[in-house]
């Protein structure tokens, strides 16, 4: 029996690499957003808010990256897996720091689960557009939106 396993995470270089990345991206788009970066397990690790960009979706964002990051998959996809089971909608929409709607991806790198990225500010396509962005930039895995 193995009492430790390693687990893969997401190093700060890459967190700082894609935050930076999603707000070159979203400086392209003209639009002020801020962006988290989280561990697995929720952590944050990297954070990033453009002047201007809404302070209430600081954390947004942050709970973007967490939610992505811990279920592993985007955000805007809760509504597919919960399709057809109100139970489930209603339950997981309660839980607190869970978001539901689309602008957090998870960081994959080889296929496994290292994080999140959430970004928060814009609309909730060029949100996802800004974290494919940081995703592209620190080098992982590609996610459908």
């Amino acid at each position: 029996m193995k009492v430790a396993v390693p687990q893969a995470t997401v190093s700060w270089e890459a967190a700082h690499v894609a935050v930076e990345a999603a707000v070159r991206k979203a400086e392209a788009l003209g639009v002020r957003i801020n962006v988290a970066v989280a561990d697995a397990g929720g952590n944050l690790v990297a954070f990033l808010r453009m002047p201007g960009a809404f302070p209430q979706s600081i954390a947004i964002a942050i709970d973007k990256a967490y939610t992505a990051g811990g279920f592993g998959f985007p955000t805007g996809k809760w509504m597919d897996v919960c399709a057809g089971n109100e139970g489930m909608k209603l339950g997981f929409s309660a839980q607190p720091r869970l978001v539901v709607f689309g602008g957090g991806l998870p960081i994959r790198v080889g296929g496994e689960l290292v994080g999140g990225i959430g970004v928060s500010g814009a609309s909730e396509e060029q949100d996802g557009i800004c974290a494919q962005a940081g995703l592209r930039a620190a080098g992982a895995d590609e996610v459908e939106l």
